[in-house]
């Protein structure tokens, strides 16, 4: 098909036709033109359904089901979604009935596990329910190889990223990996996160934690998000450590590099010197 021809007036049109980002509206006298407008509360109004949309648990927890995956329910200490989102900190922690749960399990499942994968609703419960089997599906063909016992998944109401660390703790595991549902944008109300932490436990901070974010279908791929984060996992058990000290040099594909077989390091690094 043939592109329209820019307008000479507006050269920016040609940059607003390869983002979402809200450039190049035009306006009608001191005012965004009417559709701008629309357009604006419409992305807004999605913004807001991601928020308040209800966990959907039960259909996640059947189709995990489906792939011969056990799931565990859990709740954080946030009661609702009015509690969850005015007091962030019990977010951030089990209920007393959830990590007697976790207690329960692990006393009859001793020793411990490599990985628990945590999937929470966090701010977009649309971000889970759309993204996370597709991710999970990724990620468990890119680490089969490795042999990693995995605990169930486990499925958190009104959870925070820093509850990952309890349950991790809880059950023991060597690494955990938090699934949440990030801050709705007002082009991106479906955004999933990443969060890694290896040896997780209660009371560790940001530091501690590698973050891969905007996880769909227009932003981060399912393969490339699975490819990153199985090289923090790996490289997190060599040097037993995560957070600030462990950086993303995973190899990535780029046009210079054959495919990117012969690139290492991150995209936004210079190539490496012959």
């Amino acid at each position: 098909m043939e592109k329209p021809p820019v307008d000479p007036q507006n050269p920016w049109l040609e940059l607003r036709r390869l983002t979402p980002a809200r450039i190049a509206l035009g306006r009608t006298g001191t005012s965004l033109p009417t559709r701008a407008q629309l357009d604006f509360q419409f992305a807004h109004a999605q913004a807001r359904d991601a928020v308040h949309l209800p966990f959907d648990h039960a259909g996640l927890s059947a189709q995990l089901s489906e792939r011969g995956r056990q799931s565990l329910l859990l709740h954080s200490a946030a009661t609702d979604r009015n509690s969850y989102l005015q007091r962030p900190d019990l977010g951030r922690k089990l209920s007393e009935d959830s990590a007697k749960i976790l207690r329960d399990y692990a006393t009859a499942h001793p020793g411990g596990v490599d990985l628990a994968i945590v999937v929470a609703d966090g701010l977009s419960a649309l971000a889970v329910h759309r993204h996370t089997l597709p991710f999970l599906t990724r990620l468990e063909e890119q680490m089969s190889a490795d042999g990693w016992s995995l605990a169930p998944v486990v499925l958190v109401e009104q959870g925070r990223v820093a509850v990952g660390d309890e349950i991790g703790q809880l059950l023991g595991a060597k690494m955990v990996v938090m699934l949440i549902g990030e801050r709705p944008g007002l082009s991106s109300p479906d955004s999933l996160g990443l969060y890694f932490t290896y040896n997780p436990k209660v009371g560790l901070t940001d530091a501690y934690r590698n973050c891969i974010s905007n996880v769909r279908l227009e932003g981060l791929s399912y393969g490339m998000a699975a490819h990153r984060l199985l090289y923090l996992m790996r490289e997190a058990c060599r040097r037993q450590l995560s957070g600030v000290n462990l950086k993303d040099e995973a190899q990535v594909q780029t046009l210079e590099s054959d495919a990117g077989a012969d690139m290492k390091g991150n995209f936004l690094l210079d190539p490496p010197t012959t």
